[in-house]
């Protein structure tokens, strides 16, 4: 009898632990509102003791009347049925619901409020989303998932409780314009990677994304008036192996799918130079005597090419694309490159520019063109994309146009992340952790104040990124502390704060799948 004493206490002690184990689990409090790994960094956080949990018995509430706010209040049921097998429903209703549900709303009471800006109050009651026009709400419920515990990314029933910590958080953006780019024609990624990526940077309350339809390796976007350029000149990449093009129908698919995020596809289609595809596709449209007659190009050089700018049948070339593009992006911008131009003589550079900067306005649309494109008369509604030259940057500010940021020493995805990285180049810098998130836009390029800037844009290239995989892990972590300095002011922003939070984040970009890159410089919590 003595002997099972032991045998017997041993048994009824783990017995009590495994029922404190499991009630604590499932009573666990949340941290503070205040703590939570937000990325973008909110403006406003006031902290409150308490959490809401959602249950089976809670859904969502939307204003009567209202289909665009019910669509984005189905956005949100499917992201928290998949993980907790809740069954949230979509409800609508003429007055704020009763206690124990999410009731997203929309108010012209606030006027504080921007188009894109929100207010999140979380009580032990319930949570209260509202905003001044749709596009906020779809931001706030960024924040929303992210006040939850990571398990919520995942597409799979999850065990534990749902809380949320209780507070109020107000917030807008800094900038109009938070892109990301993701280069389709050195690789060519298919509808659903775009989707994917899509969906990421929608995460991070980014707006914009910009497509690099066309380059020397590959044409990627039908247009019929000129159908070769995508049945010959869409049939090969960087190493061959392939290639590919997106149908109009399957562009304006993409497009209505980043609309339905409140994110804007800007198709860029790079010229003069960067046309290998197009003249190799129409030799009509190439006046090099040495070679008048390109071959399809695999590799991963840049500055050889230059469309035939004394050609008239170059601008009925450019004037048939734009006007195809035009017809099925509804967002105000079609880019026009101007990049690397290097066999272009600054005589013909200029005037073509002038002259496609017309073709694209005559269209209903404002040009984007890189940086470059400063060397001729920008009108006031176009815009220059600096990456490389300050200098270029400046005269654009003075010619009364804005500029998107993306100085590739620091906001390109593709610069390798050290000596060691398995993917990306490093002609601009190595670019750590700690380098892609400490600049500031508004103090970058002296002369080009916060006024001059339209916004923030983080381009992949993908001369050595060939699939979602190496995507995911040069684009993460760089990309949340991109966006957030896009959308937080610098009042909220600091080094040593986001590394933090990022480091409290790596659990939940594990939940959403993205294979990032564990940097050293932050201390990841498993």
């Amino acid at each position: 009898m003595l002997n099972k004493f032991p045998a017997l206490f041993f048994k009824t002690t783990l017995s009590i632990a495994a029922l404190i184990i499991l009630f604590s689990c499932g009573n666990e409090k949340p941290a503070k509102l205040s703590e939570q790994s937000l990325i973008p960094m909110p403006v406003s956080v006031t902290a409150s003791e308490g959490s809401f949990e959602i249950t089976e018995n809670t859904d969502i509430y939307v204003p009567q009347g209202s289909g665009e706010v019910q669509k984005i209040g189905q956005y949100l049921a499917d992201k928290l049925n998949p993980s907790t097998g809740l069954g949230v429903e979509v409800k609508t209703t003429a007055s704020a619901p009763a206690a124990g549900n999410i009731y997203l709303n929309l108010t012209e009471a606030d006027t504080t409020l921007s188009d894109e800006g929100y207010e999140l109050d979380i009580s032990v009651d319930g949570v209260t989303l509202t905003a001044h026009q749709p596009a906020g709400l779809f931001r706030g419920i960024q924040t929303l998932r992210q006040a939850l515990p990571a398990d919520i990314e995942k597409t799979e029933k999850q065990s534990g409780s749902w809380k949320i910590p209780t507070g109020t958080i107000r917030d807008s953006p800094t900038y109009a314009y938070r892109g990301a780019m993701l280069d389709v024609a050195r690789h060519f990624f298919s509808v659903e990677d775009v989707k994917r990526y899509i969906d990421l940077i929608a995460a991070y309350k980014m707006n914009v994304m910009h497509l690099h339809l066309s380059d020397d390796q590959g044409w990627r976007i039908e247009i019929k008036s000129w159908p070769k350029l995508t049945s010959y000149g869409g049939t090969t990449q960087v190493g061959g192996n392939g290639g590919g093009f997106y149908t109009q129908e399957q562009y304006k698919d993409l497009v209505q799918y980043a609309q339905d995020r409140y994110i804007t596809i800007i198709p860029e289609i790079d010229m003069p130079g960067h046309t290998n595809a197009a003249l190799a596709s129409y030799p009509e449209l190439n006046c090099n005597e040495k070679d008048p007659n390109p071959k399809l190009y695999e590799g991963i050089e840049v500055g050889f090419s230059t469309l035939c700018t004394s050609n008239e049948t170059t601008y009925k070339f450019v004037d048939d694309v734009v006007r195809e593009l035009a017809a099925i992006t509804p967002g105000p911008y079609i880019h026009v490159g101007g990049d690397e131009s290097h066999v272009t003589a600054i005589e013909d550079y200029i005037p073509f520019v002038n002259r496609v900067q017309d073709i694209v306005q005559s269209h209903g649309k404002r040009m984007i063109g890189w940086d470059e494109v400063t060397n001729a008369s920008l009108k006031p509604t176009s815009v220059a994309q600096y990456w490389a030259k300050a200098e270029y940057a400046q005269s654009a500010a003075k010619q009364g146009a804005k500029v998107i940021m993306s100085p590739a020493k620091y906001a390109y995805l593709d610069m390798q992340y050290d000596s060691t990285s398995k993917f990306g180049l490093h002609w601009a810098a190595y670019i750590e952790m700690d380098s892609s998130y400490n600049w500031e836009p508004s103090t970058m390029v002296p002369g080009v104040t916060k006024d001059d800037i339209l916004g923030v844009e983080a381009p992949i290239w993908s001369e050595t990124i060939a699939d979602m995989d190496a995507l995911e892990y040069m684009a993460f972590p760089r990309l949340p502390g991109l966006a957030e300095i896009g959308w937080s002011p610098k009042s909220v922003r600091d080094w040593e704060g986001y590394r933090t939070r990022l480091g409290k984040h790596g659990k939940r970009m594990e939940a959403m799948g993205i294979g990032y890159y564990p940097s050293k410089q932050i201390e990841w919590v498993k």
